[in-house]
């Protein structure tokens, strides 16, 4: 059974985060149990099988970034992200379609939450302002802001950003 899930496409390491949201205001959570967790790799393009070991990497690297988007300056989410960071290595290589990248894993089964922190990593090289929360507070979603002006605030304008409006709206009319 697939779980439809809000806010798909935002880069890997975001995207793991937004495994876990709310659905009418009840905590819901992907990567629950392994048919979960073969939903998300699948959406994400991962080539991992769907294992026990391989969920539990994905909590532990979720929640290393949850912490480190949380609190950036401190030291134990520096650390818990580093050590999922430790997990692996990469390093350039010349194939016959030109430049890339190889990379080799402690533990295979821990390959999709370090290539989720590492995509992290790669977000806060390239801007760590645009990696943001949601701005309505009952949402536990993430997201890169690409907008021009930096300006996103809702994961979804369609749900948390209308759902802000008509509050203010709603508001505004009480007091008049």
């Amino acid at each position: 059974m697939t779980t439809e899930r809000p806010l798909l496409g935002e880069p890997l390491g975001l995207d793991l985060l937004n495994t876990v949201w709310n659905n009418r205001g009840t905590p819901s959570d992907l990567l629950s149990d392994v048919e979960g967790t073969r939903q998300w790799l699948g959406e994400v393009g991962l080539d991992q099988p769907a294992t026990e070991p391989v969920r539990r990497a994905l909590l532990i690297a979720r929640e290393a970034i949850r912490a480190h988007v949380d609190a950036p300056d401190s030291e134990s989410a520096r650390a818990a992200l580093n050590e999922v960071l430790g997990w692996g290595h990469s390093w350039p290589v010349l194939g016959p379609d030109g430049p890339g990248t190889a990379s080799a894993l402690d533990d295979p089964a821990r390959g999709a939450g370090w290539a989720a922190a590492v995509n992290y990593l790669e977000l806060l090289t390239r801007d760590a302002s645009r990696v943001r929360h949601c701005a309505h507070p009952d949402c536990v979603l993430y997201f890169y802001d690409t907008s021009p002006k930096r300006g996103r605030r809702w994961c979804s304008m369609a749900g948390c950003g209308n759902r802000a409006k008509a509050a203010r709206h709603y508001a505004r009319a009480k007091e008049a």
